[in-house]
């Protein structure tokens, strides 16, 4: 068996390992409540160190292949690679949609398995995908799509989130995980830090040689920051993918940000 087919493999028994823990959560609890044998809290127990078991192998797995690549980085390109690598879903997002997961199942809730299945192709789409180099436009909507759904689930405070698409042609080919930098700055800077009144608005645009990814957000006005990494990697990936061709536009209005990728394809 091929490697690669390997590691397929043991990516879709992980997944139904992780189906089965959450599942085992839900029944042993609500059989526990109903009949107090304590026999069923170790089931419940046992099922829930399965759950966090692959949930820890998955991210083991993530980070042995972001350290993995980054020893290969030996040159320009090379290292625009490693910049993609550390511009990927930031890893409190993992934890925290772990931790509403973990809520989720303890309630019986029944979102918890489309939670489980939008994470699964999220970390899919992020490990294998973001290998490429072009990816056509229609999967990195779906990839966006995926992670804004868990969002609109995390978050139980009353929030506006649009994700608009004016898309002309969705097989042409862009550069994976090239706009999910702006959707997370978007969530993390904005709406984790207003109780009210929040909102997401992002927008796309596809027609002719042209895309243009625009992300607007309310936020909470702080004390000035400088621009993170992931700003900055940002702006060399696009110098080395795309270079003349393309414009990073950020403005910000009183309590207003708006972040717009312009892109010129071929």
């Amino acid at each position: 068996m091929y490697p690669i087919e390997k590691k397929r493999l043991s990516y879709l028994v992980a997944i139904v390992l992780l189906a089965c823990a959450a599942i085992g959560m839900v029944h042993y609890k609500q059989v526990l409540e109903s009949s107090k044998n304590p026999v069923y809290e170790t089931y419940f127990l046992i099922s829930q160190v399965l759950f966090f078991g692959v949930i820890g192998y998955f991210l083991v797995s993530w980070i042995f292949k972001l350290v993995s690549n980054y020893r290969l980085l030996k040159n320009e390109k090379m290292e625009a690679e490693l910049s993609l690598l550390k511009s990927k879903i930031d890893p409190h997002f993992f934890f925290n949609t772990l931790n509403n997961l973990y809520g989720l199942a303890i309630v019986k809730s029944d979102k918890t398995p489309e939670v489980i299945q939008k994470l699964s192709e999220i970390m899919r789409y992020t490990i294998y995908e973001g290998e490429k180099n072009h990816t056509p436009l229609k999967s990195e909507i779906n990839y966006l799509e995926q992670y804004i759904n868990i969002q609109k689930i995390r978050y139980q405070k009353n929030v506006d989130i649009q994700f608009k698409k004016d898309v002309a042609d969705d097989s042409t080919l862009v550069a994976p995980l090239l706009f999910i930098m702006l959707v997370e700055n978007a969530f993390k800077h904005g709406i984790e830090s207003l109780t009210e009144g929040a909102f997401v608005h992002i927008h796309l645009i596809q027609q002719h040689n042209s895309i243009t990814f625009e992300v607007t957000n309310n936020f909470e006005i702080k004390p000035k920051t400088t621009n993170g990494l992931g700003l900055k990697n940002l702006k060399k990936r696009l110098q080395h993918l795309y270079t003349d061709g393309h414009s990073l536009v950020l403005e910000k209005n009183e309590n207003v940000y708006c972040a717009k990728i312009i892109l010129k394809i071929k």
